[in-house]
């Protein structure tokens, strides 16, 4: 008699079967339930098997005129495989590695037929640059270079060859040396038509006026900044920024400092004032935040002592100059002092000698690619940070001849023109494109900021500069909420609506000082560049919502 299949449901156990029926009928339930999971298990693998295979296929697939080991459209990578290849990056390629064979992927950002059977290329990574040349003796490697050859520029490609040093240096590339490459794969084609060529947006500024140069309007640019940020200059800029945050958090991280995240949705300004993107916050109004100012004081009353940030800021104002954005990344600090608001500047004047020494050393090659391209005097700063009187700025700019500073600079703020006019005065003067001023007008200055002890109409504030452009402002914060709440309405602000804050002083509260940097400035001042918008990733201004 034949048994039963595997196939064959087990019986459903019942009340009148008998106990050892009953046992049979759960021992079969059992087995089957543990064969269909088998057999879907099995069918998940040959599923999986399949893929792999489909993927191995794709990934080697060609067409009719290709040959898989020497050229071709690989197809989509997927992570179904991974090879044992070791990769090498451009920058890695020296002539240490000469006669060595090495992987590389990178963009084409030149192509050069010689003829049938000879091409060159040049391959692309971030900052980098090689030259590659591929020779013909047989029919399939000449396909080869006829499939380089129809590559777009920008494309994606995967070259093996081997590292040879050529008879005559190579200049035009930042790597001496030479690859001469035997296998080309196209991970990924560029459109055909760009809207800009890179050679044209990577021409330096010099050369902008010759006869017969394309330029790239900064306009084209930012239409198309995935493309414009490739180029040498914009790929060094982000690196530069990315350093100057790294340093600052290193540097206060290093004395003691907390990094803190405050929220960008509140319920009122941050600092007074329209200037503010408003929105609804479900049934209620609120605004991003113009600064994380009110959120890192209370940071000093619930006793971090030391804190800093780094995140986006927020400002409403309708200015298409140089240097505002309506977005831009802020670093800000705040600290607890003993006993006078100086022991607050020392600690900001030494984080920009940290960060300032630390570009100088360990961003060389990115400074020199952006002064390739945009020609400007090395940026000057000694140790000994220069400090000014507010008065005493007026006073230079008065014995200048700007007749417009008035003798009573009580409601006087400094503008754009009047700064940069004190820069030069102060370089020609000191030596230096870094310095800062005290003291400042009460009256110009936020709620928040704490009187001057001896004279009313001042208040201990500051502005850092660099050639001649503010970077940098900051005071000593009133912690008396009294005195806060009567500033406060003296400004016309709805107390209600930073009662939360006032009220974090009530507790019990240090004396502290802090500051809010740009750090778009910072570059840009640093780099000694001409416009916000060359630093900046994805501008934000008044007319500029995208990319």
């Amino acid at each position: 008699m034949e048994g039963k299949t595997t196939d064959e449901p087990a019986k459903a156990v019942t009340p009148d079967m008998s106990a050892e029926d009953k046992k049979k009928a759960k021992e079969a339930k059992k087995q089957a339930e543990k064969a269909a999971k088998e057999a879907k298990k099995a069918e998940r693998e040959a599923q999986l098997a399949e893929q792999r295979r489909a993927a191995e296929a794709v990934l080697c697939k060609t067409v009719a005129d290709v040959n898989v080991d020497t050229y071709g459209n690989l197809g989509v990578i997927n992570s179904a495989t991974k090879s044992l290849r070791v990769w090498t990056t451009v920058s890695a390629i020296t002539p240490s590695l000469t006669e060595q064979g090495v992987w590389v992927r990178g963009r084409i950002a030149e192509t050069r037929c010689k003829s049938k059977s000879l091409a060159f290329i040049v391959l692309r990574q971030q900052t980098s640059t090689v030259q590659c040349v591929m020779s013909a003796t047989t029919e399939d490697e000449k396909d080869a270079i006829k499939f380089l050859a129809s590559l777009p520029l920008e494309s994606i490609v995967d070259v093996y060859g081997t590292v040879t040093i050529p008879p005559v240096p190579i200049t035009s590339t930042t790597q001496p040396v030479e690859l001469a490459i035997t296998r080309c794969h196209c991970v990924s084609k560029s459109l055909p038509e760009l809207p800009f060529q890179l050679k044209d947006a990577n021409r330096p500024e010099s050369e902008m006026n010759e006869e017969g140069a394309v330029q790239v309007s900064q306009d084209t640019r930012l239409d198309n900044r995935i493309l414009d940020l490739r180029t040498l200059a914009m790929n060094a800029v982000m690196k530069i920024s990315s350093e100057v945050c790294t340093l600052f958090s290193e540097y206060l991280s290093k004395e003691g400092f907390v990094q803190i995240h405050s929220p960008k949705l509140i319920g009122g300004a941050s600092e007074g004032g329209a200037n503010v993107f408003k929105l609804k916050y479900f049934e209620r109004d609120a605004c991003l935040a113009q600064s994380p100012q009110l959120y890192k004081q209370m940071a000093i009353s619930a006793d971090l002592d030391r804190v800093f940030e780094i995140g986006p800021v927020f400002r409403a104002e309708n200015s298409n100059t140089h240097r505002h954005l309506c977005e831009f990344v802020g670093l800000d600090m705040e600290m607890a002092f003993k006993e006078h608001y100086f022991e607050v500047l020392e600690v900001i004047e030494n984080t920009f000698c940290f960060i300032f020494k630390g570009l100088e050393e360990r961003c060389q090659k990115e400074i020199e690619a952006v002064h390739r391209q945009w020609p400007a005097e090395p940026f000057k700063w000694g140790n000994k940070v220069l400090r000014l009187e507010f008065s005493e700025g007026c006073k230079m700019l008065r014995e200048a001849g700007f007749s417009d500073i008035p003798d009573d600079i009580s409601q006087f703020d400094i503008g754009t023109e009047q700064e940069k006019a004190l820069g030069k005065l102060v370089k020609a003067k000191y030596d230096t494109d870094f310095y800062y001023m005290i003291n400042y007008p009460l009256g110009v200055r936020p709620f928040y900021t704490m009187p001057h002890p001896t004279d009313p109409s001042l208040s201990n504030s500051y502005d850092f500069f660099m050639r001649g452009e503010e970077i940098v402002s900051g005071a000593q914060r009133v912690h008396d909420p009294e005195l806060l709440t009567e500033r406060a309405q003296k400004l016309g602000i709805e107390v209600s609506t930073i009662k939360s804050y006032i009220d974090s002083f009530r507790l019990g509260a240090h004396p502290h000082a802090g500051c809010g940097i740009g750090l778009e400035r910072v570059v840009m001042l640093f780099l000694g560049l001409n416009n916000i918008r060359k630093v900046s990733m994805f501008p934000r201004d008044p007319k500029r919502l995208t990319p």
